[in-house]
């Protein structure tokens, strides 16, 4: 199994996520997915927070707004 990518999510109310890449035998911190590319991780970070305020539908269509852009 070859991973590309991991991400650290912290679902509490802090809703943080820390993504790394794996390369060279190591990671670094990203802020851009590589695996899939233009995603942001601060997008995904905005959702978990929404979901404090909104209800699940409310924030799969912001979510799907965000994507067409």
């Amino acid at each position: 199994m070859n991973v590309a990518e991991y991400w650290i999510v912290d679902a509490t109310l802090k809703a943080e996520v820390i993504a790394f890449a794996v390369a060279d035998g190591g990671s670094k911190r990203i802020n851009e997915s590589q695996v899939l590319p233009g995603f942001a991780i601060s997008l995904l970070e905005e959702a978990l927070q929404r979901t404090r305020k909104e209800n699940q539908t409310q924030v799969y269509r912001w979510l799907l707004s965000q994507f067409q852009k």
